[in-house]
């Protein structure tokens, strides 16, 4: 376990976003990490030159929520180093409190190395004995979580260690115990654990939220199921509103022992689907805070969803609130 002297705690070096008694709508945490991407369709061992970015789960959604207009906190743990300031810095000027965060002098920042060989796309993880996988309950401020209106988190943190996976479990106790709703995407990750080591897990915590945000392949695997219609009957149990991402052009909503079908947005070019999953997460919960219903937040998701995959790039793609009027609104792009 990290002695306390050993991280710098951002909150200590004052944030623009948030004061330290406001708490953020929406609050998250988790792994970033550092993403290296090689263009060369040869792959990565003859690539001259890898595209330095970030990526993760949880701090895309929190840059896509702020980019909807709302409040967003991400926290986790970077290393102290080139990589790691990097990616809190990023995160900041994309307007996400970041107050919580911690820096570490002994473990370092993850790393991802992206690939497309032959047209066949791959990721190499180098995490092991990383700042994020030392997280431990100790690094969550439970104030910060009461104070928000929807936690946020996913089954990636849940996967990267024990400590990882307690830190999840107190943070969802601290948000129930102060009426704060949860929102849990399982983001079921096979390089990870299997599906038989997650599915234990991956359900009890789906037990535990109100707002349910898997794939329907996941559900698949997690049930150990082929069935769409068996697979909708078992959510429909659950007491969470569960919304089911991956339908045939569509996204399933499971709310009030009603079930309804969202159509997806058609995507005019799709150049790289990484980040729609967690824009659709961001759109659906900025849906929520603006007071939309869970189908019309749904609606909001799949429309996220769809313009992030038009583009390159984990986040960089999240549209703002202006974009999204635009495309609801059919409002015509001028050039010059």
């Amino acid at each position: 376990m990290v002695e306390e002297d050993e991280v710098v705690n951002i909150k200590e070096e004052g944030n623009m976003s948030t004061s330290p008694f406001q708490s953020p709508d929406i609050i998250t945490f988790g792994e970033s990490m550092g993403l290296l991407t090689a263009r060369d369709t040869r792959g990565l061992e003859y690539a001259a030159t890898l595209d330095k970015t970030f990526g993760g789960a949880e701090s895309n959604l929190a840059i896509g929520v702020a980019r909807l207009g709302h409040t967003s906190g991400w926290f986790g743990r970077l290393g102290n180093d080139p990589i790691g300031n990097m990616i809190l810095k990023a995160i900041r000027g994309e307007g996400v409190d970041v107050s919580r965060a911690k820096l570490s002098d002994h473990e370092p920042t993850g790393l991802m190395i992206r690939e497309n060989a032959s047209g066949k796309a791959s990721v190499h993880y180098y995490r092991k004995l990383s700042a994020a996988s030392a997280m431990t309950p100790d690094d969550l401020d439970p104030e910060y979580i009461a104070g928000a209106k929807i936690l946020h988190v996913t089954g990636i943190t849940a996967a990267i260690s024990e400590s990882g996976l307690s830190t999840v479990e107190a943070a969802i106790h601290i948000a129930k115990q102060a009426g704060v709703k949860v929102s849990f995407d399982p983001n079921l990750r096979l390089k990870l654990w299997s599906a038989e080591k997650a599915r234990p897990v991956l359900l009890r915590l789906a037990e535990q939220a109100d707002y349910f945000l898997p794939g329907l392949d996941e559900m698949k695997l997690l049930y150990n199921e082929e069935s769409d219609e068996k697979v909708l009957e078992r959510l429909a149990a659950m007491d969470a509103v569960c919304i089911v991402k991956g339908g045939p052009d569509l996204t399933y909503v499971l709310a009030d022992g009603t079930l309804t079908e969202v159509p997806y947005f058609k995507a005019d070019q799709v150049l790289d689907t990484v980040g729609a999953g967690d824009g659709f997460c961001a759109g659906f919960l900025a849906g929520l805070l603006k007071g939309y219903t869970p189908q019309e937040a749904t609606r909001l998701g799949n429309l996220n969803g769809s313009m992030v995959i038009q583009a390159v790039g984990d986040w960089e793609a999240l549209p703002t609130w202006a974009q999204v009027e635009a495309k609801l609104n059919n409002v015509a792009h001028v050039e010059r």
